[in-house]
């Protein structure tokens, strides 16, 4: 499960982003310090548009995700994820861990609403080497819809854009009309005295098709 963090998940967050396997996938990866990680910290609890996530196993905090850029009228937010990969090791917990959180924040992220908005293009950034996630990611219905290099940390890096986008919601089908009335001086179900023209059926409305979605990509402290 999924619920929002609090100032006692600052430094656990920390000491899993800082993980060697972690900093290896994601899009910065030097050892981040307590200064740097509370200033982004501070920044992150003071941005309308960002949010961070605690992820919960058998109600042990797990992992972590980030969702940030959400612009509720473009319908569209970044984000990633990571996990405590020592701790789950050590509990034998990695490997369904890593599928359940990112199941998780789909179905969080699908059930977001503000005035009636919600959220239908995800955006994220995954490393050409991360052929796992990249894997996953496509199952999830995600798709690499850009690729390019990127400086990380000085070294030229294949970095794939990543989208998954919702299907957009049918309009509901036109409700039928009431029943007309029978014509002065005719009783209900009596036929008329010449044929009539029979009406058109009512066309309903075609579900508008899905369009290409990004799949998410390790997180990064921006």
């Amino acid at each position: 499960m999924l619920r929002p963090a609090t100032d006692e998940d600052r430094e656990p967050v920390r000491s899993w982003r800082n993980h060697p396997e972690v900093r290896a996938v994601s899009l910065t990866q030097h050892e981040i310090g307590p200064a740097e990680h509370a200033a982004w910290w501070q920044r992150v609890a003071a941005d309308p548009t960002r949010t961070v996530l605690i992820y919960e196993r058998g109600g042990i905090p797990a992992g972590v995700v980030s969702l940030w850029d959400i612009d509720w009228d473009a319908g569209t937010l970044w984000w990633g994820y990571y996990l405590d990969n020592a701790g789950l090791t050590a509990r034998g917990e990695l490997l369904p861990a890593w599928i359940q959180i990112q199941r998780d924040a789909l179905t969080y992220v699908d059930a977001l609403r503000d005035k009636g908005r919600r959220i239908t293009v995800m955006e994220a950034e995954v490393l050409d080497a991360n052929e796992a996630v990249r894997s996953f990611n496509r199952r999830q219905g995600f798709a690499e819809v850009e690729t390019y290099v990127r400086d990380i940390d000085g070294t030229p890096t294949l970095v794939h854009h990543v989208r998954r986008t919702r299907p957009a919601v049918p309009r509901p089908a036109a409700q039928p009309g009431p029943s007309p009335r029978p014509e002065p001086g005719r009783q209900p179900g009596a036929r008329p005295p010449h044929p009539t023209t029979p009406p058109r059926p009512t066309e309903l409305p075609h579900p508008t098709p899905s369009a290409p979605h990004e799949p998410p990509a390790q997180p990064q402290e921006k």
